[in-house]
């Protein structure tokens, strides 16, 4: 039922409201004037004008969803460690009404079209611990899935599939990586709580945040920059969508919200595009993406952090709390309670700059330029960054050290399968590190067009260990 009310308003801007109730809506309509003794309406056109220039049309979003529904994908998931919050509702004949026993479905997410070679992008925490993986296109229609490589330090992913015949592959174009501001309407697509097809609306309500990942057992935990904040409703299921532009570019990969109760409450985060223009090549190329390292950990300095390290008041920066011993941080000299005000000869007033900067702007090997305060006295110190580790460094039961990065693991098996001319060009990477025979091992994992490789490399000498040629 429609509850229809005239309202007040300035010439200057007019408001439209859907409010959705429990089983049933109301609908505020705009800037419509009517006499009480006359049906005749009367619409300021200079408001028309102004709300013409500054909300988006309902057909501009229809169009939208047109455009970009096709590429978006439901992934279907089992496994034995599967991230994605449970509770998600089935959804009716995939795969429970099926005859004969089915596997449990143990979680589920979205994805979209990269290119046309077949990949896709999703969140690495819904493919995590996958055993296997099913992708359902927007024409019912569906194919399995293999796993390409993971970054869960960016919570990405990269599976792959062979398109069936009449399934419309439409990658979607990434945006520039500036192309955003605060303010901006953008659109979030995924199957949240299993409802697949499904398109929500909002602002960017923040950039420049910073999220951290990984929890800190399973692996080491870093901070991902440069994070997109959206009131667009995010919700279980809509883990690895895309949020996109008016244009229907891709300006962030859905993946995490700021909620008590599990579901959307308006805070939803986005991984921004200029991380996955920047790793998901890599995954695909190389099986890994090689982060800088500086190995510190710090905070912003605000009031109360000057207050407790009796610092001046006002004083910007990142306060340094600890220091990696051995860490590329440790061996240039800077030290606990020192203050980082630059880097490269650019102004740091928050820890999110500092690591922005060294995202988008270093690779391992670089050295850059610190600006540090330390007892009131300006210190610089170059710093010659490592490729960030992939586990912490420590003894794990008498197993050794895990010294040797994934990247790296991949390389030398890369390497070791070219010098004994076991396999052509490459097309997948990944890798995953165990314990065989008491000793910490990468057991890394390629794909080619003639078949599949898994090669044992050493995690703490970077010995190819075994060779095993499917």
């Amino acid at each position: 039922m429609r509850n229809r009310k005239n309202i007040a308003f300035s010439s200057a801007l007019l408001i439209t409201a859907l409010t959705l109730g429990a089983g049933a809506s109301q609908w505020i309509e705009p800037n419509i004037s009517q006499a009480a003794d006359s049906q005749q309406v009367t619409v300021d056109p200079n408001a028309a004008a102004a709300l013409a220039e500054v909300v988006p049309s309902q057909a501009l979003l229809a169009d939208l969803y047109d455009q970009v529904e096709p590429s978006v994908v439901n992934i279907q998931v089992t496994g034995t460690r599967i991230q994605e919050e449970p509770g998600v509702p089935s959804i009716p004949g995939l795969p429970f009404d099926l005859p004969g026993e089915q596997p449990p479905l143990q979680g589920q997410g979205s994805g979209f079209i990269y290119d046309n070679e077949g990949h896709i992008i999703t969140n690495n925490h819904v493919v995590e611990g996958a055993t296997s993986m099913v992708v359902y296109f927007d024409n019912g229609m569906w194919a399995d899935a293999e796993l390409v490589a993971t970054d869960p330090a960016a919570d990405l992913a990269v599976i792959r599939v062979t398109p069936p015949e009449g399934v419309n592959w439409q990658p979607l174009p990434l945006a520039t990586a500036d192309a955003l501001r605060v303010g901006f309407t953008v659109a979030a697509f995924g199957s949240p709580f299993g409802l697949v097809e499904s398109m929500t609306v909002g602002v960017i309500s923040a950039i420049d945040r910073s999220v951290p990942t990984g929890d800190g057992v399973s692996g080491p935990s870093y901070s991902l920059p440069d994070v997109i904040q959206t009131d667009a409703a995010i919700n279980p299921g809509n883990s690895g969508g895309p949020l996109v532009n008016l244009l229907g570019e891709v300006v962030g990969v859905n993946f995490a919200i700021n909620s008590t109760s599990g579901s959307n409450s308006g805070i939803g985060f986005a991984i921004p595009v200029s991380v996955v223009r920047k790793v998901v090549p890599a995954l695909i190329e190389e099986g890994a993406y090689p982060y800088s390292y500086l190995g510190v950990s710090g905070t912003t300095i605000t009031a109360g952090v000057a207050e407790e390290q009796e610092l001046e008041d006002n004083t910007l920066g990142v306060y340094v709390a600890e220091v990696v011993e051995g860490g590329p941080a440790s061996e240039a000299g800077l030290q606990a309670n020192d203050v980082i005000t630059g880097i490269d000869g650019q102004p740091i007033s928050s820890f999110e700059q500092l690591i922005s900067y060294l995202f988008e702007s270093t690779e391992p090997g670089q050295t850059v330029s610190l600006q540090v305060l330390r007892d009131g006295e300006q210190v610089t110190l170059d710093v010659t960054l490592q490729e960030r580790p992939s586990l912490p460094i420590a003894e794990e039961d008498g197993a050794g050290e895990v010294t040797i990065s994934i990247a790296q693991a991949i390389q030398a098996a890369r390497e070791a399968m070219g010098e004994a001319g076991l396999m052509g060009e490459i097309e997948s990477a990944n890798a995953a590190l165990e314990t065989v025979d008491g000793r910490l091992v990468w057991v890394v994992t390629l794909t080619s067009e003639g078949g599949t490789a898994t090669v044992t490399v050493d995690a703490e000498t970077g010995q190819v260990i075994a060779l095993d040629m499917e």
